[in-house]
């Protein structure tokens, strides 16, 4: 079978033994090397990139992606939520009250924020009714004064569904006996599971029974969106603001936990750059063996010149050399990587539950998600085989400059 010549004497010189086995040794160190650089960069960029994902889904899926709200009630909500439909950029829409207080149940006492929801508009903009464990959202339903609370709430506080939950406002009412403050028992109606954050901090009551705990007439407080853009939350949530300016004011995610999602972004950052150094590392190995191999191999460069072969040949013998051990090295740490991003949450989970290591408990997830992005892995790649090609330049540029007669002189 016929092959250029250049790959032929590259391939050769790659699989001969050499007589100096530290030249070897380095070069196995540099396909290993970018191995491992381009294997964790992918599977860290994955478990990254899976953080970012349930941030998204779940975080953001709770809480008012976009909303705007009123100091005074909105009797006529549905009419301001029909007009803030319109924006394209709005999904679905939902109406709220929100207050908050303390609940109290068992000797137990615990801060939390109540969302007064219609559940058939909640259904929509919230993620909630795809995370129920037991009940449901319909089950809040006016005048019966149910609540809905997180599992992490439930178990800390030793509930289970149709106990009883005293909810304590933080408004005082005057009394014979002095100034009390105002409570309220409720009847537990569902369980939802979503994180630690979020189970802790938020409870969910029927719309028409917050009105009537607060003392006010029937409406809402606010108007939250889902968007089909949250990037452009601000910019959404004041174009619905400005539909009534005197009355709504603007809220968005970006003020309530932009500063969660930009640490990821940052550390999603710094950890890629850090983990990057390993293969300009594994590039440099490259260059060093690839030095080292044209030193040892002097007199054979010398002899192929003497016999015609041009600087152009002699250049591209080395540089086939160097790139055997970036693709070999490069597709190596592909294939392992994306196997990794593929099982590593699986990997963790079993660990986790078999040695009872309670890896995840300083995380808002119970588990490690990961997300594979097919474009983080061609940058990857394509930056690899990059600086593998830029690594074979200097030291095939060296092997072409190798002058005969010089060389052999001494030989």
């Amino acid at each position: 079978m016929f092959r250029p010549l250049a790959l032929f004497l590259g391939l050769r010189y790659t699989r001969a033994e050499r007589s100096n086995r530290f030249i070897s040794l380095i070069s196995l160190i540099s396909m290993v090397g970018l191995t491992l650089g381009v294997a964790v960069l992918i599977t860290v960029l994955s478990v990254m990139n899976g953080f970012d994902r349930e941030l998204k889904s779940r975080i953001l899926g709770m809480v008012p992606q976009a909303s705007v709200s009123s100091t005074e009630i909105i009797p006529e909500w549905q009419g301001l939520a029909d007009r803030i439909s319109q924006d394209p950029e709005v999904v679905a829409v939902a109406p709220f009250i929100e207050l908050q207080g303390m609940l109290t149940s068992n000797g137990q006492v615990a801060g939390i924020m109540v969302s007064g929801i219609e559940p058939d508009y909640e259904k929509n903009v919230s993620i909630i009714n795809d995370h129920m464990v037991e009940g449901s959202i319909d089950s809040l339903k006016d005048g019966e004064f149910g609540i809905v609370l997180g599992q992490s709430m439930v178990e800390a506080m030793g509930l289970k569904v149709g106990d009883k939950v005293t909810l304590v406002l933080p408004e005082a009412s005057p009394s014979p006996a002095g100034v009390i403050p105002r409570f309220k028992r409720f009847t537990l109606t569902g369980v939802y599971n979503i994180s630690r954050e979020v189970d802790n901090l938020v409870a969910f009551i029927p719309m028409g029974d917050a009105a009537t705990l607060l003392r006010l007439p029937k409406g809402a407080q606010g108007i939250r969106m889902k968007l089909d853009n949250i990037f452009l939350a601000p910019q959404v949530a004041q174009r619905a603001a400005n539909i009534e300016p005197s009355l709504l004011y603007p809220s968005d995610w970006t003020r309530t936990h932009g500063n969660l999602f930009g640490a990821i972004q940052m550390e999603k950052a710094m950890v890629g750059l850090l983990l990057f150094l390993i293969i300009i590392v594994a590039a440099f190995n490259i260059v060093s063996s690839l030095v080292m191999l044209v030193t040892d191999k002097k007199a054979d460069i010398a002899i192929l010149k003497t016999f015609g072969a041009s600087p152009k040949l002699i250049t591209q013998v080395f540089m086939v050399q160097g790139l055997v051990i970036g693709v070999i090295g490069t597709v190596a740490g592909t294939i392992l990587g994306v196997v990794l991003a593929l099982t590593v949450g699986d990997l963790l989970g079993w660990i986790n539950q078999m040695f009872s290591l309670h890896l995840f408990d300083a995380y808002f997830i119970n588990y490690l998600p990961t997300q594979l992005r097919w474009m983080d892995v061609l940058i990857i790649t394509s930056t690899s085989f990059a600086l593998s090609f830029l690594a074979t330049i200097y030291p095939a540029r060296r092997a072409a400059s190798i002058q005969p007669a010089q060389t052999l002189r001494y030989e």
